[in-house]
């Protein structure tokens, strides 16, 4: 089994935290005006949105590498639809526009990645999630 962990703290000064994994961070908050928000950082709907779009870049690339294309161009376009109270993400539309080095045809290439695509795939088919409290 393989696992993502990643961590998050609060930032001393700000109503915002830091998250990271190994050495790659990110901050997050909310919009300047909500709830405390100063806009420091992603809200929970672009993180959403962003791992939505970055798994499917990384895949396109674990794809061309399997199968030997070279890519030139990705252009990921992910758009995230919100309703309700609370809010909850109701519809996600991933746009894509590729293109090979050797000017092939990508359709092959973009078809795999999405059949792969860890967080695609984990949303679609409904990921359990729990919520631990650890005491202190």
């Amino acid at each position: 089994m393989v696992q993502a962990v990643v961590e998050l703290r609060n930032i001393p000064g700000t109503e915002a935290a830091v998250g990271w994994a190994g050495g790659h961070t990110l901050v997050v908050d909310r919009p300047e005006g909500k709830a405390g928000g100063t806009g420091l950082g992603f809200n929970g709907g672009q993180l959403l949105a962003l791992a939505i779009g970055g798994c499917y870049c990384n895949d396109l690339r674990y794809v061309a590498h399997d199968l030997g294309i070279g890519i030139g161009l990705i252009e990921v376009t992910v758009t995230l639809e919100l309703k309700g109270a609370p809010l909850l993400a109701t519809n996600a539309v991933l746009s894509v526009r590729c293109t090979t080095l050797d000017g092939s045809d990508a359709e092959t290439l973009i078809d795999r990645a999405w059949a792969v695509c860890t967080v695609a795939n984990s949303l679609k088919r409904g990921v359990p999630l729990t919520l631990q409290v650890v005491a202190g």
